[in-house]
């Protein structure tokens, strides 16, 4: 306590202040640096996994619409064109469901079940063919 006494004597109040107040921003810019910065960096990668995860999601959702919009659409002309009802069974519908949720959700696996390849080998396009009970 003398020796801060001395120095303020010699120096004055506000070379010391200033002195201290220097320490503090340096010892908080240094635990910024050193503790804040690593989390931040690791809460940046998780934030851009989570974003691309939902941007899946969405394209997932708006992929699966679409196809629920052809096959009411395609159910539709059907039924007008020949007069009955389409006959699906819905446990098929259901096995396929799960098929398609357990095996291809996986995150970043792509579809590769709804993909035929060509006899070349060389192009991939999706397998659009419609299964009916009677046509298996």
């Amino acid at each position: 306590m003398e020796d801060l006494a001395e120095l303020i004597n010699k120096f004055g109040f506000p070379i010391i202040a200033a002195g201290g107040v220097s320490y503090m921003i340096y010892f908080v810019w240094k635990w910024a640096t050193e503790e804040i910065d690593p989390v931040l960096s690791k809460a940046n990668v998780t934030l851009i996994a989570l974003i691309d995860r939902v941007r899946m999601l969405d394209n997932d959702m708006i992929r699966l619409n679409s196809k629920l919009t052809m096959v009411l659409e395609f159910r539709e002309k059907y039924e007008k064109a020949t007069g009955q009802k389409l006959p699906v069974d819905l446990a098929d519908i259901e096995a396929h469901l799960m098929e398609y949720t357990t095996k291809s959700r996986l995150w970043k696996q792509p579809d590769h079940h709804l993909e035929k390849k060509d006899p070349a080998g060389t192009q991939s396009k999706p397998d659009l063919k419609f299964q009916t009970k009677d046509s298996k």
